[in-house]
């Protein structure tokens, strides 16, 4: 019995730690220059199928449980902030930029290497009809009747924030098990998605040929990816800094990215207490600390980061915010 809890707590020791160590990481928007007339042919228009990909990895990458991964809506701001072009997406020095201001660990870029059919034959009519057509059976237009399956290619790279260095890189391929005329479907209906982006995580389309195959691709590189968590280099950063405002349970505090903050930190709130001072020459040998609470990083910038605080002592500018132990 001792030894099946022993190992009971072992387990649960290892399990923490591999917590503990988790990589927080990005997905950036993959480029699908190579891949674009192919897109407008399939779906009848241009469809951000790049950024279709990026939101099928961060799903697999959340559920697969291996990288802390930062959501969207934090790196969409930074994007924007930053002034982030299409022409950018596979930049190993702007990921970085982007990585670093975000206090990630590492990045990731990638481009859409292939997307379509198993086959050479282009016989593919329809011209504005495509997608627009309304029916799945009609999103190649004339393709004829030779059945083909659906490849989708990714290529996927891990780039150091602190570096730029590229520390993985992986190559997702993906094949339907099934073959047909259309690569979108047989009698199926939908719209082409809002603002040139597709719903590529719908239901519709994942039950495509086409989305069976990059459901692969996805797949095969995230896989890559995780079996590479051990290539990123472990940083262990001790953030020291001060209440600089509070209203109600949100603080300001005057330290930031540059410093090592992000998204998601949890720094413990002391106040000053007592000094110990040495009987024979008055000086200070010592200052107790007082534990308040602890705040949760909800956004950061350069210099400063904000959050939200839980503790019974309310605390007030001035404070110190620090890294726990």
């Amino acid at each position: 019995m001792r030894k099946v809890i022993g190992v009971l707590i072992l387990m649960l020791v290892a399990a923490s730690a591999a917590w503990a160590q988790k990589k927080r990481v990005a997905v950036l928007d993959f480029d699908y220059a190579t891949v674009q007339s192919n897109v407008n042919m399939i779906f009848g228009s241009n469809q951000d199928v790049g950024k279709g990909i990026a939101d099928l990895m961060v799903t697999k990458l959340v559920n697969d449980g291996v990288y802390s991964v930062i959501e969207r809506k934090a790196l969409d701001k930074i994007i924007a902030e930053q002034n982030f072009s299409n022409s950018d997406r596979a930049n190993p020095d702007t990921a970085a930029k982007i990585g670093r201001i975000l206090g990630l660990d590492a990045i990731i870029i990638g481009s859409i290497t292939q997307f379509g059919r198993d086959d050479q034959y282009h016989n593919v009519g329809g011209g504005a009809g495509g997608w627009l057509a309304g029916k799945y059976g009609h999103g190649l237009g004339n393709v004829g009747t030779r059945k083909a399956k659906a490849v989708v290619g990714i290529s996927a790279r891990m780039v150091d924030t602190s570096t730029a260095e590229i520390l993985a890189a992986a190559d997702g391929k993906g094949q339907s098990t099934r073959s047909g005329t259309s690569l979108l479907g047989e009698g199926n209906s939908a719209s082409a998605g809002a603002g040139g982006h597709y719903d590529m995580g719908s239901t519709n389309f994942a039950d495509t040929i086409l989305g069976e195959a990059v459901k692969g691709a996805v797949t095969d590189a995230s896989k890559q990816l995780e079996d590479s968590a051990g290539k990123l280099p472990t940083k262990v950063i001790n953030v020291s800094g001060l209440v600089a405002d509070v209203t109600g349970n949100t603080l300001i505090l005057n330290v930031g990215t540059k410093t090592g903050v992000k998204v998601g930190d949890h720094l413990g709130i002391f106040r000053k207490g007592k000094e110990i001072r040495d009987p024979a020459t008055g000086k200070v040998l010592k200052v107790m600390e007082i534990r308040l609470g602890d705040v949760t990083i909800t956004e950061a910038d350069e210099t400063s980061s904000t959050g939200s605080y839980s503790g019974s002592t309310p605390p007030k500018v001035g404070d110190a915010a620090q890294t726990v132990q």
